[in-house]
């Protein structure tokens, strides 16, 4: 039987609803989703398998232009997702105006990989029936989506699965992702911590798992916040810890169900100074300084 397999790339600005889009796509919640830009920081890889098709999705960190060596980092991650892919799903917000180039976007100098690019115009559902038909014809070769209520989301899938390579599967066809649980388990503590926190912290916040113990119940895992400054360090704190107690509650009722049982959360924050902005701390929290300019 012939089979078909290969990556597709999400790729796009901040907020696009790439995130949304793959947990949409898996059927899982794989990708922190957040209001608040930039909240993706690494390619998140989500698997999705039929009896002679697999697509391995790479959702990546919003093309931005940037500002620290983070963002450098994010954005280097974003390239390189695009030059593995197969396939590349460019998503635009449906309700921001005509679709930019990828290419633009993504900044890229000289010339652009020869990947199949599918355009993806998400959040339909904020649209009305009348503005649904006007994109639908002014944009006649790009698929109309919602992530959110999956609104031509079996068209988009059927759409790849007829466009990526022939050839064998990657993974074994009942695998979900490639990333362990120490990585779903920080993201959903980070998650967290941006839903409960203002404006000014979300993009100064990390999060490590240092500890994962599951040979007896309940699950222990010990995580670290860590901030810039000891006045961040204070807010996510609160008066009295209470703050950081909300952030651990909520993180335990969304850890549970992905481990299977019950969690002790242990959570610590602590201040490394500045380091969005410097190579070694960066390393240091999991991620990949890149020389990308």
């Amino acid at each position: 039987m012939m089979t078909r397999c290969g990556i597709v790339t999400i790729a796009g600005r901040p907020n696009a609803g790439k995130s949304t889009l793959l947990n949409r796509l898996i059927g899982e919640r794989l990708a922190l989703t957040s209001p608040k830009a930039q909240s993706t920081r690494g390619r998140v890889v989500g698997i999705l398998s039929d009896e002679t098709s697999q697509l391995v999705f790479l959702d990546t960190p919003g093309l931005i232009e940037p500002a620290d060596a983070l963002h450098h980092t994010m954005r280097a991650a974003s390239r390189r997702a695009l030059i593995d892919a197969d396939v590349i799903v460019h998503l635009w917000d449906a309700g921001a105006g005509p679709p930019h180039s990828l290419w633009a976007e993504a900044a890229w100098e000289g010339d652009a990989p020869r990947t199949p690019v599918m355009s993806a115009l998400n959040k339909i559902d904020e649209l009305s029936e009348a503005a649904r038909g006007y994109l639908a014809q002014d944009n006649p070769d790009a698929s109309l989506i919602s992530g959110k209520t999956g609104d031509g989301v079996d068209r988009l899938i059927a759409r790849l699965r007829a466009m990526v390579p022939e050839g064998a599967f990657l993974y074994p066809a009942d695998d979900v992702s490639t990333q362990n649980l120490r990585f779903f388990v920080a993201e959903m503590v980070r998650e967290t911590a941006l839903e409960e926190l203002d404006d000014e912290i979300p993009h100064a916040i990390a999060c490590v798992v240092e500890e994962f113990r599951e040979a007896k119940a309940p699950v222990y895992i010990r995580a670290v916040l860590y901030v810039e400054r000891d006045s961040q360090k204070r807010i996510v704190i609160g008066t009295g810890g209470e703050r950081i107690r909300e952030i651990g509650k909520r993180s335990r009722a969304k850890i549970e169900p992905l481990v299977g049982g019950q969690v002790f959360l242990e959570l610590w924050v602590k201040v490394l100074p500045n380091w969005r902005r410097d190579a070694a701390a960066l390393r240091r929290l999991g991620y990949s300084p890149s020389d990308d300019r």
